[in-house]
């Protein structure tokens, strides 16, 4: 998926697997969830913002956008990747479910956040099963970055290294495209660990953040709110 040359039938198909996986497996409910408790403290007379760093086919701001206006409030979201074909079927489906509006679109490198937007330039910074595609020092880095951009908190959800990941994978994927396949069980091998994320999230700054397991998804979410995230909003 990560391949510049990849065809766009077997990216299409690669992204509408994960929007399966998002709806079904926890994907969602990583992002919604902690907006849900932080919302009680949002101020109701201008938007909130979201980034969603390499946001796929952006099922995620569509999520939480969805979320938002059931609750009577104004959240806008921008997802960025660094795939241009992929930004392009995540126009697709923004269009579809009438989100232009409120859901933006830009050519990011997941690495330079604060070249391109500036500190401290986003009320909320999400990463949904991204990380676990980087190196150990990328990893750090684009948490690096997260942290630097948002002002009020931090969403990471990625998946779990375990064996019965790895069997979960091989399960759900099975019957569908040599792609599929062979990206669902890589990217578990490339997975974290619980002391893994902890370690991670804690050298870049997130000290904020608590780590929960999903372990019927074998996903996890490290996530919190700035200390005082809202006190002079």
């Amino acid at each position: 998926m990560d391949d510049p040359d990849v065809p766009r039938d077997d990216l299409d198909a690669s992204l509408r697997f994960i929007r399966g996986v998002n709806r079904w497996l926890g994907g969602r409910r990583a992002l919604v969830g902690p907006l849900r408790r932080w919302a009680k403290a949002w101020p109701r007379d201008r938007d909130v913002t979201v980034l969603d760093v390499a946001t796929g086919s952006a099922d995620l701001p569509i999520a939480a956008r969805a979320w938002a206006r059931s609750a009577g409030l104004r959240l806008k979201c921008t997802g960025v990747d660094n795939h241009a074909t992929t930004l392009d079927l995540a126009r697709e489906q923004v269009e579809q479910a009438g989100a232009a509006d409120d859901i933006r679109l830009e050519l990011v490198d997941a690495k330079r956040l604060v070249d391109h937007f500036g500190a401290l330039s986003f009320d909320y910074v999400h990463a949904g099963m991204f990380l676990h595609h980087l190196g150990e020092l990328e990893v750090l880095t684009v948490l690096r970055q997260m942290e630097r951009v948002a002002r009020r908190g931090v969403i990471w959800n990625d998946l779990s290294r375990s064996r019965l990941a790895v069997l979960g994978a091989k399960i759900i994927t099975a019957g569908r495209r040599e792609i599929i396949r062979h990206d669902a069980v890589v990217s578990v091998h490339k997975g974290f660990t619980r002391a893994e994320a902890i370690d991670a999230a804690k050298r870049v700054g997130l000290d904020y953040c608590r780590y929960t397991a999903m372990p019927i998804a074998q996903r996890f979410v490290v996530a919190g709110e700035k200390p005082g995230a809202w006190a002079n909003a």
